[in-house]
């Protein structure tokens, strides 16, 4: 009679020689178990899915601090918000210092655009350009920067005359305080509500 091969023992039997668990070394689980224990070794049924995340537990976003404004250059403005610490609001004193510079200035080139005085309006326009320029105040910045060249006679690569500088710094002033009021408008509503109270 031929000889047949003896049959491969059972499945529990290779694994009491292997605990090492393989695909065909798994027999199969009911639903109601998760592990399946074969000659005191367990094998794993399926992977344990990773727990979820409660979004509550997450670490908040911190949202930026200063939202995107026509009259304020956000860049230059975070810098200086960068300086403040717990103690010491150094941005909101620079803030009330350019205030009260810009509301002198502008009651000097007042005076100055009716004594037509083109040289002393270039001057001013220089000195609050370069107070905007560095509190991000970028639109009173841009009218001040065209008022001292227009108290030049220039406009760009152009000559004026002295009646065209009148006129023009005119509107450019106009145009500078305008901005001015809406800039200061939205510092003071970021401080007052940013800033803790006491």
């Amino acid at each position: 009679m031929p000889s047949f091969p003896s049959p491969s023992p059972p499945i529990a039997t290779h694994l009491m020689h292997d605990s090492r668990p393989t695909p065909s070394a798994q027999a199969p689980l009911s639903s109601s178990s998760s592990t399946l224990k074969t000659s005191q070794v367990l094998v794993p049924a399926e992977p344990t899915p990773s727990p979820r995340l409660d979004s509550r537990s997450l670490p908040s976003v911190k949202e930026p601090v200063v939202t995107s404004v026509p009259d304020i250059d956000q860049t230059v403005f975070e810098q200086i918000l960068e300086l403040d610490d717990d103690d010491d609001l150094f941005s909101k004193g620079m803030v009330d210092a350019y205030f009260d510079q810009a509301k002198k200035t502008f009651n000097e080139m007042d005076d100055a655009l009716a004594r037509k005085a083109l040289e002393e309006l270039s001057n001013l326009g220089h000195f609050l350009k370069g107070s905007s320029a560095a509190l991000g105040v970028s639109k009173v910045q841009s009218a001040c920067e065209a008022i001292q060249h227009y108290g030049k006679l220039r406009e760009d690569s152009r000559v004026i005359t002295e009646a065209e500088a009148i006129v023009k710094i005119a509107k450019a002033l106009a145009d500078a305080r305008k901005d001015y009021l809406e800039a200061k408008k939205w510092l003071d509503n970021f401080y007052a509500s940013h800033v803790k109270k006491d």
